[in-house]
């Protein structure tokens, strides 16, 4: 028997404690649904946790963005549906006046609504617009990627002799290839004798390899990337001059296309496609259906068509003429003006098929965005919510 301390009722006490104390978190749970609710909870559980939070609510957004694209592309490509009626309409003018039933004063009438239909093709490509963005005069055409794009270092006219060799020291440096980086030593004896500009094109090919082509251009070596994608960086050389071979310190990068919008649609940076849409207005080298100076267009046919000398055609926005439409006013000229009027069919059914195509591969991301979430959403869930038969 023990007097000063109750053991039994410590015991009984601590034992209350420890059930209160489960009870509130098995309520705190069951109320909030959740099985963490703070970091004491589980603290590995919460940071995975929030981390899945970050891409599923990123995954989420970026579906939101790929629907907010494809509304973009629609509203386009129902401008351009209209621009297609259009010039069905002056084809169908141009067959009219082809046919020499017509008189003079025929013609001219038809080449009043042949006028009017150009400026409206303008105003289209001029005014439409989503989110205030102008979608087809031009803007979000982005830049194609030059021809043979690939970064091309070409150094000054090399004369190797007395002074051009490297002294006492081999010449060092490095070149910079994409992201390989390769050192460079070339030996003292380039004096035109011992070693000739042959064997420093060779030399410097086998020490850079086949990332790169080194080429003699008429005494200037020219180190050109065989990838169009990468930059190629001479840097200075750690022994010697580099101007003794006629290079000198820098980057050159090759050009590349670039996109005329950016769509993010992915959870991470850089998860983005890039869309193009052309100029479609009348005046582009698109539709060729009016210009502000030229006398003549030739078609993918070979024909000729003659533009009318007056600029009655506007940009759509005005009602000042500023460009010349396609002359109907000669069975010549509007026969010539229907295979120049073909050629723009073709060229808007060619775009309408590029929005399109964009259009379903960004409902695939969708689906792919959806499904993706989801699956993120069941595994978050696992770790964070709460499991109502356990309740802990």
């Amino acid at each position: 028997m023990r007097i000063n301390h109750n053991i039994a009722a410590l015991n009984t006490y601590r034992q209350l404690t420890i059930g209160q104390s489960a009870a509130a978190k098995n309520m705190e749970k069951l109320s909030s649904g959740l099985r963490i609710n703070r970091a004491g909870d589980d603290a590995a559980g919460l940071a995975i946790s929030e981390k899945m939070r970050g891409q599923i609510r990123g995954l989420e957004q970026a579906s939101r963005n790929a629907q907010d694209g494809i509304s973009l592309l629609q509203t386009a490509e129902g401008a351009l549906n209209e621009v297609h009626s259009i010039l069905q309409r002056m084809r169908e003018l141009a067959v009219q006046a082809a046919n020499d039933t017509n008189t003079t004063t025929d013609r001219g009438e038809i080449q009043k609504e042949i006028n009017q239909l150009t400026s409206e093709i303008n105003r289209i490509g001029n005014t439409t617009e989503f989110n205030t963005q102008k979608l087809l005069d031009g803007t979000k055409a982005g830049s194609p990627a030059a021809a043979a794009a690939a970064a091309k270092v070409t150094g000054s006219t090399v004369t190797l002799g007395t002074g051009t060799d490297f002294g006492s020291k081999n010449l060092v440096f490095t070149v910079g290839i994409g992201t390989t980086t390769k050192t460079v030593t070339l030996s003292q004896n380039y004096d035109g004798t011992n070693k000739t500009m042959a064997d420093l094109v060779n030399d410097l090919q086998t020490a850079l390899g086949s990332g790169v082509t080194v080429t003699n251009n008429s005494g200037k070596i020219e180190i050109t990337a065989k990838n169009t994608t990468d930059s190629i960086t001479i840097n200075a050389a750690t022994s010697g001059d580099l101007s003794v071979i006629g290079l000198t310190a820098g980057t050159t990068n090759p050009t590349r296309a670039t996109d005329g919008l950016t769509f993010q649609i992915g959870a991470n940076g850089g998860q983005s496609i890039g869309i193009n849409i052309s100029d479609m207005r009348a005046t582009s080298t698109l539709l060729k259906v009016a210009t502000a100076t030229g006398t003549t267009v030739t078609a993918s046919s070979g024909k000729v068509a003659t533009y009318t000398t007056a600029t009655d055609v506007t940009d759509g926005t005005t009602s000042t003429g500023q460009f010349k439409a396609l002359d109907v006013s000669t069975n010549a000229n509007a026969t010539a003006a229907i295979d120049v009027i073909d050629d723009a069919i073709k060229n808007v059914s060619a775009e309408r098929s590029k929005l399109g195509a964009y259009q379903n591969r960004l409902e695939h991301t969708i689906n792919n965005l959806g499904t993706a979430a989801e699956n993120l959403t069941a595994a978050e869930s696992r770790i964070r919510d709460v499991d109502y038969a356990l309740a802990a």
